[in-house]
């Protein structure tokens, strides 16, 4: 009998599933919707260039820019050109560029101009037919969300947003996802009347993150966290968004939105789902999805919110060695304005894994430091055979992702102090992005626009997430509606009195980053 030989093994390199090969777009183009503003300048557009120049787009890519400003294409490609060589990541290359170029496009309007709209169906036809873009068109509307409804009609009464021929079109909007809960189910309403759910991306740049990500790594790839990421060896996560920084030129967004709208309702809250999440089917985003909208439902508001919220609004005070004016002084602000630069929040998760477990969430203005981190912080060993001097020294075990700046991994834990004497005093082992890999990690919005290019959409929370998300919020910001002004705090200091006190109760304090 002749037996058949087995199979060569199959070559990683040929194997389209071998997710070490860099995905690259097909055919396609990308029309930005306020590509006057600092987002589409400072970031979007070096991105795209980024991609370019990693050899992540394809030939027959097109940029087309959308604005009221009264510009040809070659005046819109300038300031694509400078905002690229100021801002761009990767270093700039003549021959990328002058590729790049050949597809941009400029339409001047404004988003109640019907012919505005229908020029900008004619480019895109016109780009199908001289780039060979294939019909296949994102719409990014980074714009004041009070315009996305018009804009998105726009796309509809134009024929943009319809796919003809087995192309695709999709849209992608800016945070905020909605005001409140109410909002933001008009808002899904009024964007799933033109755009099918998996054509709409909603961009939470957090999630872009190469250390967020590696969250998902870190827990699922190795056995030594997850036999300990439980209520049984957990005693508090802490998840901490500082900026250094005021609202600077922002107050027209930023009063009536404050702190917790801002950050708590998507950023830490997505934090805290993937923290918190049990291990997915696999990492398609269904899969993934489904648990963090587990977690998301499962979240538990204090019953007394008086005592487990605070929230705050920077005063006067140092920052850098520089005196900085407080919120309520800044242009644009109403002296008697109830807006929230800090805001913290002790939520509880009503499940097996995480029974009595607090997470603490916080966020604000004018803090110590810029820094974004997550802390999962371990219960003491229930025994210590020392003798007490020997651990006063000695703290809890505290894993650290870091987010930004410093992107990487602390783990904290006891060691002997070189001596003669027995004494356990907390050392740090350290794992740093930059130490470890040669290559540097990519903008987030280089991830997460080459994500819609590709239609890949696991990092994007859908409406669910977003509708959850406010079910956590609405309850707290109805409260503090009915408190007034908040509490001051000094600029360059770590928050309020009143946020210490909320964690204090619980015989905890926050981590000082």
């Amino acid at each position: 009998m002749r037996l058949n030989p087995p199979a060569p093994p199959s070559n990683p390199l040929r194997d389209e599933r071998d997710h070490r090969l860099p995905r690259i777009a097909g055919p396609c183009g990308l029309v930005i919707f306020g590509v006057t503003g600092d987002l589409a300048r400072k970031k979007l557009m070096p991105a795209v260039y980024d991609l370019a120049n990693r050899g992540l787009l394809p030939p027959a890519f097109a940029l087309v820019g959308f604005a009221r400003r009264d510009w040809e294409d070659e005046d819109f490609a300038q300031i694509v050109h400078d905002s690229v060589r100021q801002y761009a990541r990767t270093e700039f290359r003549e021959d990328v560029w002058a590729e790049l170029s050949k597809g941009i496009r400029f339409v001047a309007g404004n988003f109640g101009d019907d012919a505005a709209f229908a020029e900008l169906a004619e480019t895109v036809a016109e780009l199908d037919r001289e780039r060979g873009t294939g019909g296949n068109h994102a719409f990014y509307l980074s714009i004041p969300p009070k315009n996305f409804g018009a804009v998105v009609q726009q796309l509809e009464s134009s024929g943009l947003s319809a796919s003809v021929d087995g192309a695709w079109r999709r849209v992608v909007i800016e945070k905020p996802f909605g005001h409140d809960l109410e909002s933001a189910r008009e808002l899904n309403d009024t964007i799933g009347a033109v755009f099918p759910s998996g054509s709409v991306f909603r961009i939470d740049h957090y999630l872009g993150k190469e250390t967020v990500q590696n969250l998902m790594a870190l827990r699922f790839a190795n056995t030594m966290f997850e036999p300990i990421w439980n209520s049984n060896y957990v005693d508090h996560v802490q998840i901490t968004m500082a900026e250094d920084i005021g609202i600077g030129g922002r107050a027209g967004y930023y009063d009536g939105i404050g702190a917790a709208r801002d950050v708590i309702q998507n950023h830490l809250l997505q934090l805290l789902a993937l923290t918190a999440m049990e291990e997915p089917l696999s990492f398609e985003s269904r899969d993934v999805r489904i648990e963090k909208e587990k977690v998301l439902s499962a979240i538990q508001l204090p019953k007394d919110l008086s005592l487990y919220t605070a929230r705050g609004q920077y005063a006067a005070g140092w920052q850098g060695g520089k005196p900085v004016l407080g919120f309520l002084d800044e242009d644009g602000i109403s002296p008697g304005s109830s807006t929230e630069t800090f805001a913290a929040v002790r939520l509880e998760i009503d499940t097996r894994r995480w029974a009595g477990v607090p997470f603490y969430l916080r966020t604000g203005k004018r803090l110590g430091r810029r820094v974004t981190e997550l802390a999962v912080v371990f219960k003491r060993a229930p025994h210590l055979p020392f003798s007490e001097t020997a651990t006063t020294e000695l703290g809890q075990n505290a894993f650290v992702v870091r987010i930004q700046p410093d992107e990487g991994v602390t783990m904290r834990f006891g060691s002997k102090v070189p001596g003669t004497a027995m004494e356990v005093r907390d050392v740090n082992m350290d794992f740093a992005y930059g130490d470890s890999f040669t290559e540097t990690s990519p903008e987030a919005y280089e991830r997460l626009i080459l994500d819609v290019l590709l239609g890949d959409p696991p990092l994007f929370p859908r409406h669910e997430e977003v509708e959850l998300g406010w079910s956590v919020l609405d309850p707290i910001l109805d409260y503090w509606a009915t408190l007034g002004q908040p509490e001051q705090y000094s600029s360059g200091t770590w928050g309020p009195a009143s946020a210490d006190e909320m964690i204090a109760r619980d015989g905890r304090s926050w981590r000082r980053p």
